[in-house]
């Protein structure tokens, strides 16, 4: 199968040029002008429009266990819909109980995206420790193709991590060339301040970032960016959410430390106003963490992107409908945590950024695709537009517009956290591994199609720096 596009602009993170782009068996093979091609191939007219690396979202939870329930969206419609939104590749997260085997659970979450329609990937969450644990890391690097590992510093009695095991678990990844990424809030804070919430008589919703102040986010990034500076390990921060945790970020890499950090696009839109709207239920839709924030701090993200002090956006794309988002309705601790996204995350930053003057259409790709295949080692096979990567391809029309709704989008999901937005720049057609699933606003997602992408360890950077002597030095923690 083949596919030549033409007439349009191919735009990467780095440059820009008029350029036809031909596919065939799931690669691209060809990029340049007037290219010749067999007649049998399909072809696509990007005249007016630009041609870009497939979306990736290095943040999702399909199908996700969580709080007496499971998210609504499972990894075929998830990834269906990413497809529809110009998203052809996720990371998801495998989230192993306390006291299960983190290969149990990896073979588990692999059961479940087997259906997924496009690519995926997966970072496994740390959420106990002993030897297996240290055993088990090193099995999903080496075998399976796993070089991330999340780390919940919120959540206390499920899954939280503790300082013990975050300083473990940062020097196994080092030692293994992973990179450890955190969900940063204080959860001790957190359970402490729901329940002075909860005993003032506040239920509701309202109640939710009330429990969960800036403050609270910032000293637990600030905690594990210097965790990892004494681990002499990189570090990644998932949804960075307010002005705090950016400024830990920005101090470090101002010191020269190695931490990236990664920002929701609906933290960038959506403000923390809609958690004092006067429908209970549409402000429990916005429950999730950390919470949405005020304006103020959607100023510092912005800033965070242009800067290059936040390098990716995602979506922590996680669905619960009406009816379970409704267990907390007297008690707001009990409210299913998550929020949709995979759909819209390109255009809504594409009009928030681009259209702003925020973002070029340079940074636009970095940080919607390809800053996260670099960060994640799937670069040059994903986030580029070069002969010999996977054929994932978005061809996007500038001009073109779409009312966002939940009564039209594809997510398995009541709501839409965007819901009435009109955003100019859209996909016209997604390609996945060379085949196009969406057409002018037809879906043709395939249950199954969807390949497991490895990303292998951080060989060369980790092996310089066991060479100058700065892994596996002397200390007093123990491996287990």
């Amino acid at each position: 199968m083949s596919v030549i596009i033409r007439g349009g602009t191919v735009v990467t993170a780095d440059t820009s040029y008029k350029a036809d782009v031909y596919c065939q068996d799931g690669k691209i093979v060809a990029i340049g002008e007037n290219l010749e091609v067999p007649p049998s191939a399909e072809r696509i007219d990007a005249s007016g429009q630009y041609i870009m690396p497939g979306g990736i979202d290095p943040h999702t939870h399909m199908q996700l266990p969580f709080m007496g329930t499971v998210a609504s969206e499972d990894f075929y419609s998830g990834t269906a819909a990413g497809l529809a939104g110009g998203t052809t590749t996720i990371i998801d997260f495998v989230i192993p109980s306390p006291q299960q085997s983190l290969l149990e659970a990896f073979e588990q979450w692999q059961g479940w995206a087997e259906k997924s329609a496009g690519d995926y990937s997966f970072h496994v969450a740390i959420t106990w420790w002993d030897e297996s644990v240290y055993e088990d890391m090193g099995t999903l690097v080496r075998e399976h193709g796993v070089n991330s590992f999340k780390h919940f510093m919120a959540y206390k009695n499920a899954i939280m991590a503790d300082d013990e095991t975050l300083v473990k678990s940062f020097r196994r990844s080092m030692d293994l060339g992973a990179i450890p990424t955190v969900h940063a809030e204080n959860g001790e804070l957190v359970f402490q301040l729901q329940q002075e919430i909860l005993s003032q008589g506040i239920t509701g919703p309202e109640g939710h970032p009330l429990s969960r102040p800036p403050a609270v986010e910032g000293e637990a990034a600030n905690r594990a960016i210097r965790i990892a500076e004494v681990m002499n390990v990189p570090i990644y921060i998932v949804h960075v959410s307010c002005k705090d945790s950016m400024d830990a970020i920005t101090r470090a890499r101002n010191e020269g430390q190695r931490v990236y950090g990664e920002v929701l696009a609906g933290h960038l839109v959506v403000d923390d106003s809609v958690y004092r709207h006067e429908d209970a239920e549409f402000a429990a839709a916005h429950i999730m963490s950390p919470p949405f924030r005020s304006k103020e701090h959607q100023s510092a993200l912005w800033q965070g992107l242009q800067s290059g002090n936040l390098q990716t956006t995602a979506t922590d794309h996680c669905c619960f409908c009406a009816e379970q988002k409704a267990a907390g309705k007297d008690d707001f601790t009990k409210t299913p945590n998550g929020t949709a996204g995979i759909e819209d995350r390109l255009a809504v930053i594409w009009d928030s950024g681009v259209n702003t003057g925020k973002l070029t259409i340079n940074e636009f790709v970095a940080t919607t695709s390809t800053n996260a295949a670099k960060i994640f080692n799937m670069y040059p096979q994903k986030g580029s537009i070069s002969v010999g990567a996977d054929a994932d391809i978005v061809v996007w029309d500038p001009k073109g517009t779409r009312t966002i709704s939940a009564k039209t989008h594809h997510q398995n999901i009541d709501f839409n956290i965007f819901e009435g937005r009109t955003v100019t720049g859209i996909p016209t057609y997604t390609l996945s591994r060379g085949k196009i699933v969406w057409a002018n606003g037809v879906l043709d997602a395939v249950r199954g199609a969807g390949q497991y992408v490895k990303r292998p360890a951080f060989n060369p950077m980790f092996d310089a720096l066991k060479r100058h002597g700065e892994v596996n030095k002397p200390t007093a923690v123990n491996r287990d």
